[in-house]
Parts: structure tokens; sequence; C-alpha cells
């Protein structure tokens, strides 16, 4: 399946999903405590995804707590968009994780060759920047607003989300997005409780046969957390079981924090699951890859 970025494009095969490393630049993360104090450590760390395996960097100052308050628009924009360029530059695959149109806008102008809107689509401006630049548009499933918290009761959870994307995606191509431009996202934990959440991840076939690629944000999520009493940078092991089930069902990307690990995993999946060759990374006179070194 084909992905359209702006400048890159992206062929996207069933069975060997691409890793998206989140790049949070904000002080108030839902699951990762990292802070960096300078656009030069930012920078340095988007690099440092995409040398671990990331193929694209999602770069975000708001997250996704409904406990606080968002950062201005001009703020943003101001921690935002330095990063954005100097990545863009480089030449990643930089995706940009915000629901404000003024925001993507600038984004976009900065190098950001994906839109990642957590709002679902709240306002249709943001499919006239995606339509306008090209970059490409994630069409992700909510029912609450940015920032609030609401749990809707659903008949049905799958069901909902289905309606939901497909109904977004003939919006966008309203606005002229092109189907190419187009990754969508069943948004699990957004206005989802920890069980609708599964009940999603379970039937994720249902969303693919909307018939663009998969965006996976499982990373530390909270239904991970509910199902181990484990809290946010412990959920290793989940966030991996829960990438290992979404891929089998037909997953193209996967967003992460653990970009080295998730790499690592996916490589050794692929070698077992393949029926050609296998690709050796390491060399045969690394003593390193045999054992620890003597103390």
């Amino acid at each position: 399946m084909r992905l359209a970025l702006g400048r890159h494009v992206l062929e996207l095969a069933a069975g060997e999903p691409l890793v998206m490393g989140i790049l949070n630049l904000g002080r108030d993360s839902v699951a990762d405590s990292r802070a960096f104090a300078s656009v030069a450590e930012q920078v340095r760390r988007g690099q440092e995804l995409a040398a671990a395996g990331a193929a694209l960097i999602d770069i975000g100052v708001l997250s996704g707590r409904t406990d606080t308050e968002p950062v201005s628009v001009e703020e943003e924009i101001g921690v935002l968009c330095p990063v954005v360029e100097a990545l863009s530059e480089a030449g990643l695959v930089v995706s940009v994780d915000t629901w404000r149109a003024q925001t993507i806008a600038a984004a976009v102008a900065a190098g950001a060759a994906l839109i990642n809107d957590t709002s679902g689509l709240l306002d249709s401006t943001v499919a006239d920047i995606a339509a306008g630049s090209g970059a490409g548009l994630v069409l992700m499933h909510t029912r609450a607003k940015p920032k609030q918290e609401c749990f809707p009761v659903y008949s049905d959870p799958v069901a909902d989300v289905v309606e939901f994307l497909r109904e977004r995606m003939e919006i966008a191509a309203a606005h002229g997005v092109a189907e190419e431009q187009i990754l969508l996202d069943p948004g699990l934990d957004y206005a989802k409780a920890p069980l609708e959440s599964i009940a999603v991840l379970r039937n994720l076939d249902a969303v693919a046969a909307l018939g663009r690629p998969l965006l996976l944000a499982v990373s530390r999520k909270y239904f991970i957390g509910m199902l181990t009493d484990a809290g946010p940078e412990e959920r290793l092991a989940g966030t991996l079981a829960a990438v290992e089930y979404g891929v089998s069902a037909g997953a193209q990307i996967v967003r992460v924090h653990d970009v080295a690990e998730v790499t690592q995993y996916l490589r050794t999946r692929a070698a077992l699951r393949g029926d050609g060759g296998v690709v050796m990374r390491g060399r045969r006179d690394d003593e390193r890859l045999k054992w620890i070194a003597p103390r």
C-alpha cells in the first residue's frame, strides 16, 4: 500500500511495519518523563530515534492529558517548528502531533510531511492544509474534544470507530485530500475505556477493511497499565504484546516511545516469519555479541 507524505512516498507491505518514534517536546507527557533543555538536544534525540530504527519522527508539544491546560498556539509553534525544520532538513520524515490548524500550517511550512491530528478532524481547515501541501493526514477516532475527558456510551465501539473513520475519509476527500495521503488511527484510549480500547484492538481487521494503512498507537497506553498494573514507563512488555497483535491484524506503522526495543522485536519477528533470506546485522568477530566481557 502506498502512502504519500509530501516529497516522501512510503511503500507499505503487509507484515513489514514501519516504526514511528515519539519525540515529546512538552513537559506534561502522558507516558514519558524525558525532558530536553534545548533545541539542540531535541534535534539530537530525533536523530537518535531515526538511528535506532524509526522511519518517521512524530513531534508534539501538547499532551493528551486532560488535567493540564495547553500552552498558547504561539508557544507551541515556537517550540515545535525549529525542531521540525532541523529534522526535515536532515532528510527525516517528520510528523507533527497537534490538532491546531495554525500550528499545523506553520509546521508543514517548516517541513512536516505528516499531520497527526488527534482531534479526529475537528477542524476541516486541517484537511485543506493537507490537500494544499500534499502532506499526509492521520484520521483518528475520538468522540472527545482535545484535552476533554469524555467517555461516551458505545453500543458497539468497533462499529463506531469504523463509521467515524469512514465519515472522516469522506470529509477529507471532499476537501481535496487524495486517498494516498490518508492514514487511519483507531484512537485507542481516546474517549474509550480500557475494555473498549481492547475490543477495538481485537477487531482491528474491521478498521483495516476501510482500505487505508493503519497507524497503531499502543505504546505505554492506559489500557496496558490496567491489564498489567504497571506504570507508564514500565509497560514495554505489554506494549510489545499489543504491537504483535496489531501488526498481525494488519497495522503498517507502529507509533512507539521505545524505538530500539520495538525495532529489535520487529526485526526478529520478520526473520522468524519470513520465507526468504535472513539479514544478520552483527559481525561474527564481535565478541560483544557472544557474551558479557569478564570483570
